[in-house]
C-alpha cells in the first residue's frame, strides 16, 4: 500500500497544475478596445449619416435645399451667438446705423435699421419666427414694406421693440420698415404711400370712464 501511494505522489509531481495564485489579466486592454470600437462605429454612422444628407440634398431642387440651408443657419444662431451675431452686425448700436426709422401703433414703439443682407429678421436679438411665436400674419407685416417694393430677398431687418402686445409690435415694425425704405431712395414712397403703408394708424383704446365699467360700457340700469 505504501509502494502505491509513493508511485502515485511521483507520477503527479510531473504534472504542470495551475496554481491558484496565478494574477487575472488587467482590464485595461478590454476597455481600450472597447472604447475604440465604439469610437469606430460612432465615425460610421456619421459618415453614413452624412453620405445620406448628401444624396438626399442631391434629389431636392435647388430652392428646397436653400431653405433647409437657411434653416440650419437659424438653428446654429440662437441664444447668446445670435446675441453676438446681431451685434456684430451693428457695431456702435443702433443709433450709429445708417439707414434707421421708428415705428409706432397703439402703445408699441419699434427701432428698425435696414442692412443689405438676404431677408432675414432679428426682433430683440432673437431670431422673428421665435419672438412672434410662429403667427404668420405677424410675420408677415415684418415683410409687407419689403415685398411691395420686391425686396423681401435684399435687405435685412433689425429690430428693437418695446410697449404693447406682439400684434401692435409687428405692425409697429410694419411702418418701421416702410419709413426706412422711403430713406434708402424717395422713390420708393409713392407704391408705399398707395398701398396705405406710410399711414400712422393712431387708434388707441379709449381710457374707462369713472362710473362705468370699461370705456363707454355702463351698469345695468333698473328703475325704481
Amino acid at each position: 500500500m505504501a509502494l502505491s501511494v509513493s508511485s502515485l505522489a511521483a507520477a503527479l509531481s510531473h504534472l504542470s497544475l495551475p496554481s491558484t495564485s496565478t494574477p487575472k489579466p488587467h482590464p485595461a486592454p478590454l476597455l481600450r478596445l472597447r472604447s475604440t470600437y465604439r469610437r469606430a462605429v460612432s465615425l460610421a454612422l456619421r459618415a453614413s449619416a452624412a453620405e445620406a444628407a448628401e444624396s438626399f440634398e442631391a434629389d431636392l431642387p435647388a430652392e428646397e435645399v436653400m431653405a433647409v440651408e437657411e434653416e440650419a443657419e437659424e438653428d446654429a444662431l440662437s441664444g447668446i451667438a445670435l446675441r453676438k451675431y446681431v451685434k456684430q452686425r451693428l457695431p456702435g448700436g443702433f443709433a450709429a446705423q445708417r439707414i434707421t426709422a421708428t415705428g409706432r401703433r397703439k402703445t408699441a414703439i419699434a427701432r428698425v435699421v435696414l442692412q443689405e443682407g438676404t431677408g432675414k429678421v432679428f426682433i430683440n436679438f432673437r431670431d422673428a419666427k421665435e419672438y412672434l411665436q410662429g403667427n404668420p400674419m405677424w410675420m408677415e407685416y415684418c415683410k409687407v414694406p419689403l415685398m411691395t417694393l420686391g425686396f423681401e430677398k435684399n435687405y435685412d431687418v433689425f429690430v428693437k421693440v418695446h410697449g404693447g402686445g406682439l400684434s401692435g409690435q409687428a405692425q409697429a415694425i410694419c411702418l418701421g420698415v416702410a419709413r426706412a425704405l422711403v430713406k434708402i431712395s424717395n422713390a420708393n414712397r409713392v407704391p408705399l404711400k398707395s398701398e396705405g403703408l406710410l399711414t400712422r394708424d393712431t387708434r388707441i383704446v379709449e381710457r374707462k370712464k369713472a362710473g362705468l365699467k370699461k370705456a363707454r360700457k355702463r351698469p345695468q340700469f333698473s328703475k325704481p
